[in-house]
């Protein structure tokens, strides 16, 4: 596999937004095959981490529904979107300048720990077992759009995180990948059990 030629193919594989928002750069001393990092608000370029070592022991399928996994989940980190937890973060962020301007001690502390809570909630909704599912589901529905069956497109998303287990040498899944793995089992018809619904 050349590096140049398969970062040119994983770009056209990538939707139209991951191209804007996302990056994919070469990282060989990494010791996963694939890694990014939480996406903060005043971050606009979106970096994905892959050691082209270990990614080249993944079949193409795989490394297309993984690409465009780790792509959803990256793209639908929302820090600034209609939400409760946003709305308050910013009130609090206005009522802390406010108060700050009037000099008010106690009213900027109010101010900075309600925003200090709102930020943790979104990051936390972001960081959440749901966005993971969320991000599988996408994936596979853009994975359609290049040709891919749902039920293969689930099949190839499910081999790639237990193969990227084994290649990372890990013993074996951890929780959020087995829940991401049951879930995609009942998607390809490979089991009758789903994801329970306090997962979704």
């Amino acid at each position: 596999m050349e590096q140049n030629v398969e970062i040119r193919r994983l770009l056209d594989v990538m939707p139209a937004s991951g191209r804007m928002t996302t990056k994919i750069v070469s990282k060989p001393e990494q010791k996963k095959v694939m890694d990014a990092v939480f996406p903060l608000p005043w971050n606009q370029e979106r970096p994905i981490y892959i050691n082209f070592d270990l990614w080249r022991r993944l079949t193409k399928p795989q490394r297309d529904l993984l690409l465009l996994q780790m792509v959803s989940w990256l793209t639908g980190v929302q820090w600034f979107k209609p939400d409760v937890y946003q709305g308050v973060l910013l009130v609090a962020l206005v009522g802390g300048l406010v108060e700050s301007a009037q000099s008010d001690v106690v009213g900027v502390a109010i101010a900075l720990g309600l925003s200090a809570i709102s930020a943790f909630s979104v990051w936390r909704n972001n960081q959440s077992l749901e966005s993971e599912l969320n991000a599988d589901a996408a994936a596979i529905r853009i994975a359609q759009r290049r040709g891919y069956l749902e039920i293969e497109a689930a099949q190839h998303l499910l081999t790639g995180i237990e193969a990227i287990a084994k290649i990372e040498g890990r013993s074996g899944l951890n929780f959020s990948e087995l829940i991401r793995c049951q879930n995609l089992r009942a998607i390809a018809g490979l089991s009758p059990v789903g994801v329970p619904e306090n997962y979704k």
